[in-house]
């Protein structure tokens, strides 16, 4: 199922790919190439890294080979650059260069400051550097990924094609704000989180852990999710919530993807159903923020 990626002119799968578990050490590289190569027959075609995680932009570049244009390839950066301060123009410049060397491409089709604070998204500098690797044709699209007072600043600016933001039954800040105002300029609207860290995992509030504000917010609400079950009906809300271009749901487990590809293939959720989830959040929503 494929969907425009706003009006950048990429096309999209509905379900795309979140690799941090691609860079964890403990997955064998055949485990890795299984799970890349997997996606793409599947018909999973959007592919999203990050700097920060681990081998994953080196494993894609290593195991995509040939069907490198079969896919759009998404990363993060803007960080992590050695001898380079954080959050500059060089920062940005070396961090695409770099990212491009690991994933074995000539391009990057989206590429996202991930989650630096709002005035950073002022610095020309960065900005800048932005704009030249788009014109070199280093990248296709410049984005940005982030919540809150940043994620609204970046889509005001006019400088970025495309937003990542939270989007699931627990984290729905963005639908009522930065989604239509990303969607009404135009962007690709990428749904980071939409299982929300499976909260339903656990039978007790799972202290320290990630998932714990988003089992919070789960008990709080008291939905049942019924016989389509937590997942597919976390997946299906935040694919088809309006203007997502497309959901990245992270997994290491080839049979984990292709079961989330079938739940997608169901399409949007029963109108009844995303109006009960929307107004249970509603209901008890006491100033929760979308989580980065």
């Amino acid at each position: 199922m494929r969907c425009p990626f706003g009006t950048t002119g990429l096309v999209v799968s509905r379900l795309g790919l979140g690799a941090g578990g691609l860079g964890d050490a403990e997955l064998s590289e055949a485990d890795a190439e299984r799970l890349l190569l997997g996606a793409v027959d599947e018909g999973v075609t959007f592919l999203d890294a990050a700097r920060s995680y681990g081998c994953a932009e080196e494993r894609i570049g290593r195991h995509l080979g040939a069907r490198r244009d079969a896919v759009v390839l998404s990363t993060k950066g803007g960080y992590g650059v050695p001898g380079v301060d954080d959050w500059t123009g060089e920062a940005v410049r070396r961090g695409i260069d770099d990212a491009l060397a690991r994933l074995r491409t000539d391009r990057i089709d989206v590429f996202h400051l991930h989650s630096c604070p709002a005035a950073t998204l002022a610095r020309e500098d960065i900005l800048g550097a932005l704009d030249q690797a788009r014109l070199a044709g280093k990248i296709g699209v410049a984005a940005y990924s982030g919540e809150g007072d940043a994620l609204a600043r970046a889509i005001a600016s006019g400088r970025f094609g495309s937003i990542q933001c939270s989007v699931n039954p627990f984290d729905q800040r963005g639908i009522d704000g930065a989604l239509p105002a990303a969607a009404e300029s135009g962007m690709g609207i990428v749904a980071k989180r939409p299982l929300g860290n499976r909260p339903w995992r656990f039978e007790d509030r799972p202290r320290g852990h990630y998932a714990e504000e988003y089992w919070r917010r789960m008990r709080a609400m008291a939905i049942d999710p019924g016989a389509l079950g937590w997942d597919e009906l976390s997946l299906r809300f935040a694919a088809f919530t309006p203007g997502v271009s497309t959901v990245i749901a992270g997994t290491t487990q080839l049979s984990h993807l292709r079961a989330n590809a079938r739940a997608i293939e169901h399409g949007p959720l029963p109108a009844e159903t995303y109006v009960a989830v929307r107004e249970a959040y509603r209901a008890n929503d006491d100033g929760w923020t979308g989580q980065i």
